[in-house]
């Protein structure tokens, strides 16, 4: 039995570092492929954004994508109507994210966008004898500013502008403006005076 243990571990210990290459190897050809579908899917996309997966992208993709970027796995990026999304230079989107415009939604350079977080630019109108579904939308613009962190799980409404350098706390929903600098948290989102998980 310890015979076995012993060949089992040597094994094991031959073959890890095979693993570990098959591994590195693989994570790379993922990143390739998902550029190339997101490359051949969109307008040009800058060889130095890193696409970890494949996102998701639905609607007319009217959809711009700057250099540098991140871009995590689950990605779900739609633009409907009229909707365009425009991702600045420098902009990490974590694991996920949706983003869905109507109108327009703008992430500005250096942000970074936690898990999860949801930012849609328009509402359901709500229509009498018509059910949800077909009664159309109303939407506003999304304008995020440079350099802006967003914390896991946030809610962004419609219309919402949110100032170059704030902060906004895991899981918050914004309904209002915040301004430049400003950290904010909460349901609704209201300034903190002091720091906030994120």
């Amino acid at each position: 039995m310890t015979h076995l243990f012993t060949s089992k571990h040597l094994l094991a210990s031959l073959l890890y570092p095979a693993f570990q290459l098959g591994d590195r190897l693989s994570q790379r050809l993922v990143q390739f492929w998902s550029y190339a579908w997101l490359n051949a899917h969109l307008k040009k996309i800058d060889s130095s954004t890193i696409i970890l997966g494949k996102p998701d992208i639905h609607g007319t993709r009217q959809i711009t994508i700057g250099k540098r970027n991140y871009l995590y796995r689950g990605l779900h990026l739609e633009t409907q109507e009229y909707g365009c999304i425009a991702i600045g230079d420098d902009v990490v989107i974590s694991r996920g994210v949706h983003i869905v415009s109507y109108a327009h939604i703008e992430i500005g350079d250096g942000s970074m966008i936690g898990e999860y977080t949801s930012l849609r630019d328009a509402n359901h109108q709500f229509g009498h004898n018509q059910a949800i579904r077909h009664s159309g939308h109303i939407a506003k613009p999304i304008c995020i500013g440079r350099n802006v962190w967003i914390g896991r799980g946030v809610t962004i409404l419609p219309g919402i502008m949110i100032g170059d350098n704030a902060i906004v706390g895991a899981n918050a929903v914004v309904t209002h403006d915040i301004p430049e600098s400003a950290v904010v948290a909460g349901i609704p989102a209201r300034p903190l005076h002091s720091e906030v998980a994120v």
